[in-house]
């Protein structure tokens, strides 16, 4: 899921600009120099979703994710391949680089034979029954947010920066749900490795962790990922969501990048 979950995206490498010294970079360079990084193009790779709920049942959910890149702009597609109840459903996202356009997604549901095209007023919701939201699948414009550097830390061993993100517009809360969130950048990759997100409804608090990050043909890859729902000191829902078959480059074709294709299945 190319920069998937792209919340969660925030996971490749950067490289592209030309940054001072780490110890001078600004909390809004450090983001700018996160959303630059090279995560890859043409990619296609297995997923696997677990979904936990408060007294730990499991559902495993199996999933084909494609990716490509068109200009500065980003399109996704996945395909539900197990279990029964939502096999053949699929996802397709076009994530535009333009902070004021909104990104197009839509949600194909095999049961009803019908595509529905995801509201900016729906994108907070859950992405089928997972802690991750329609809106946690596209990156979220650096123009919409104020960013605070509040220290530097370490993350498993690994220095990173700690920032607080706070969106500057009703609508960027309205669409992704969140009023704020804690975001801890790595500092030798500019990977997000861990997050906290305020959620607006409900008196709740999602936490975001990479468990593994690997790096494949150059390009750093979260591989296994979770996100969890707390409220107070429950834990409410955890998705846990792992990437396999990682491949870069792949010879795919723009037609996969559609509605037809989305409907008519991998």
């Amino acid at each position: 899921m190319n920069r998937t979950l792209r919340i969660v995206a925030a996971c490749a490498v950067g490289g592209f600009l030309a940054l001072p010294a780490s110890a001078e970079l600004s909390a809004r360079e450090i983001m700018e120099a996160v959303d630059a990084r090279d995560d890859g193009d043409k990619s296609s790779r297995e997923l696997e979703m677990v979904l936990i709920d408060k007294r730990g049942n499991q559902r495993v959910r199996k999933l084909q994710s494609y990716g490509r890149d068109v200009g500065e702009d980003d399109q996704s597609i996945m395909f539900f391949l197990s279990p029964a109840d939502v096999e053949d459903t699929g996802f397709l996202t076009y994530d535009y680089d333009e902070p004021e356009r909104d990104d197009d997604q839509w949600l194909y549901l095999p049961a009803l034979s019908r595509t529905k095209r995801i509201a900016s007023s729906d994108k907070s919701g859950s992405f089928m029954g997972s802690d991750f939201t329609y809106a946690d699948m596209t990156d979220r414009p650096t123009d919409h947010y104020d960013y605070t550097l509040m220290r530097e830390t370490e993350v498993e061993g690994h220095k990173a920066w700690q920032i607080q993100a706070v969106p500057t517009t009703d609508r960027e809360k309205d669409e992704t749900g969140y009023t704020k969130a804690i975001v801890f950048v790595r500092q030798d990759n500019f990977v997000v490795v861990r997050a906290v997100y305020w959620v607006k409804k409900g008196k709740r608090l999602k936490y975001f962790d990479v468990k593994q990050l690997e790096q494949i043909d150059g390009i750093w890859v979260p591989t296994e990922m979770h996100m969890s729902t707390r409220k107070g000191e429950s834990t409410l829902h955890k998705t846990v969501l792992y990437s396999r078959d990682v491949k870069f480059n792949q010879p795919l074709d723009e037609e996969l990048f559609t509605v037809r294709q989305l409907e008519k299945g991998p």
